[in-house]
């Protein structure tokens, strides 16, 4: 998963834009070999077997594509989500596009918190939110904990804490 960071100083809202993406190695040209390479190769071997008699295993080949490329679909429509924090001197936003929908939260920046939560479990990810006021937004859910660590990080440079607004460089 990448974290992509863009600086961005404007005339209307001076502050920095950090842009998360997650990281989606394959193309949608790719998905299509991927999965018609592997139709011809299960097609070949279900019809030398079909034509052996055991005509059953066609439609289980069929199945076992169909699934294949439904899942292969959902990897890539996940792949298309960004969450964009734009932190001003006023305010933090969180904005969520994904293919289904978008989202956006706003944080009064001297009020807002980062916290990293520690995982539920062993084996389970940290979160990462920014909260106020009782209200919470969960980032970089797609993140690695790596990543995820490095962000909070400058998060919390760039956020400060509760009644702290440090100076946006």
């Amino acid at each position: 998963m990448a974290v992509s960071t863009l600086e961005t100083q404007s005339a209307l809202a001076p502050g920095h834009r950090i842009e998360l993406t997650p990281n989606c190695s394959l193309t949608p040209r790719s998905a299509r070999a991927f999965v018609g390479g592997l139709a011809f190769v299960t097609f070949g071997t279900a019809t030398f077997f079909a034509a052996q008699g055991l005509w059953p295993i066609l439609p289980f080949a069929g199945l076992e594509i169909g699934l294949l490329w439904w899942a292969v679909r959902a990897s890539m429509r996940a792949g298309r989500q960004r969450e964009l924090i734009l932190i001003t001197d006023d305010s933090v936003v969180i904005e969520r596009l994904g293919p289904a929908r978008a989202s956006r939260t706003v944080f009064a920046r001297h009020w807002a918190t980062v916290k990293l939560r520690d995982p539920p479990a062993a084996r389970h990810p940290s979160r990462l939110v920014i909260e106020s006021h009782g209200r919470a937004c969960e980032v970089g859910r797609f993140l690695t904990e790596e990543e995820r660590l490095g962000l909070a990080g400058r998060l919390r440079q760039l956020v400060g804490r509760s009644s702290e607004s440090p100076a946006l460089d």
